[in-house]
């Protein structure tokens, strides 16, 4: 990875670990699909915005379009409404861990994804470790008998399958887009089918009165959404799926400390082990040992 590859990881994860915090705020007011439904209008207008600047050029045929519908789907709209609805029964620190869990995913279907990114003995042992740590995370609720709580975090489970299956999706199929259009064109289906469903199946669908939830709809619209997309479709297509899932890892430290620290969110033994599973388990998914040159001769090293 190039310094620049390492300033936009850095940003993104920076950017996303402060989201859930703003989601937590934000759905203290207003239901998850009004909720989703301004982030992602917001999110167009600045990716949208960014794109139009850049005078970058918009596909024009069908068959990208109908990518991008599917995009606009199934890696914002759905997987945002999935974390929305789980912060109402959550803490936000909860949800940043379990979010981790997107690089174990993308491994798993990148295997029969793509030709360029096998699994190995690494990878099985952290997938593995991973998915113990979740396991971890919900054995508090599960034996408290707290099921909202228990759907709640399989909810956000869900929400890191569609991440990891639209990000092996658009690297295979987005390959030929200008780079802020990218992270720009995705917006305009999620934009459609959420203010659809919004005032459909939310009631009361009512915009929202307090200036805090201004604040976090702002944020989570204008920088968790337009410009972290835009990142992050720059990193996928720059540096692969399996390594711009893994600005993941960022999240789970961000997310613990601004949730206890701001939203006074419980520390448990269940939530530092299972961050520490999780965080492990991703980190021997990538890890990938240099093998040393085999020696001539003597054998004796210059």
């Amino acid at each position: 990875m190039k310094t620049k590859h390492w300033l936009a990881y850095i940003l993104l994860g920076l950017i996303w670990s402060t989201s859930f915090l703003w989601i937590k705020i934000a759905v203290q007011e207003i239901g998850p699909f009004t909720l989703v439904a301004f982030r992602v209008l917001f999110g167009l207008i600045t990716a949208g915005g960014a794109a139009m600047l850049s005078r970058s050029e918009w596909p024009r045929d069908r068959s990208t379009w109908f990518t991008y519908v599917i995009l606009g789907l199934t890696s914002v709209a759905i997987p945002f409404f999935l974390i929305t609805w789980a912060e109402q029964f959550i803490d936000s620190a909860i949800a940043s861990i379990l979010n981790a869990t997107v690089p174990l995913f993308t491994i798993l279907i990148a295997h029969y994804g793509l030709h360029d990114d096998r699994m190995n003995f690494f990878k099985i042992i952290g997938i593995l470790t991973g998915f113990a740590g979740v396991v971890i995370l919900l054995s508090e609720d599960l034996n408290a008998g707290a099921h909202n709580s228990a759907i709640g975090q399989a909810a956000v489970v869900l929400a890191a399958v569609f991440y990891a299956g639209s990000s092996i999706y658009a690297r295979r199929k987005t390959e030929h887009v200008p780079g802020l259009v990218r992270g720009a064109a995705l917006f305009l289906s999620a934009v459609a089918a959420m203010w659809i469903a919004a005032p459909v199946l939310e009631r009361p669908f009512a915009v929202p009165q307090l200036p805090i939830t201004w604040v976090a709809l702002v944020w989570l619209g204008a920088f968790g959404s337009g410009l972290a997309l835009i990142l992050w479709y720059y990193l996928l297509h720059e540096i692969g799926p399996t390594r711009t899932s893994s600005v993941t890892y960022i999240f789970p430290l961000g997310g613990v400390i601004l949730g206890v620290l701001f939203l006074q969110e419980h520390l448990s033994w269940q939530l530092v082990v299972g961050a520490l599973f999780i965080i492990s388990g991703v980190l021997v998914t990538n890890w990938n040992p240099r093998i040393p040159p085999q020696t001539t001769g003597s054998g004796m090293e210059n």
